[in-house]
């Protein structure tokens, strides 16, 4: 027991919470999303969702949605494509710091 509580500090280390999402790159690759979503993550067009100020886990929860097919949107299929898990992340950090 006694060496598994030694290795302890290793393993939070090892397991512990991912590197924080970039807000910054986050900006940079929402430049696409703007033509819907607007600038500042306040859509412009009544059937877009505003995304400015949503919390970032739902964010990031409904664009692996959109990516992993469970939400349909036929729209959003070309911009999910590229997208890594760290861009969605970084996605949802910036429009969550929104207002």
């Amino acid at each position: 027991m006694q060496r598994w509580l030694g290795a302890l500090p290793l393993l939070l280390l090892l397991w512990g919470p991912a590197q924080a999402a970039d807000v910054e790159a986050g900006k940079a690759k929402a430049a696409v999303c703007a033509a819907c979503h607007g600038a500042e993550g306040r859509a412009l067009v009544p059937n877009y969702p505003h995304l400015a100020g949503q919390n970032a886990a739902y964010l990031v929860k409904q664009l692996k949605a959109f990516k992993d097919g469970s939400r349909k949107e036929p729209l959003m299929v070309p911009f999910m494509a590229p997208l890594t898990e760290a861009d969605m992340e970084n996605l949802a950090a910036y429009y969550a710091s929104l207002k």
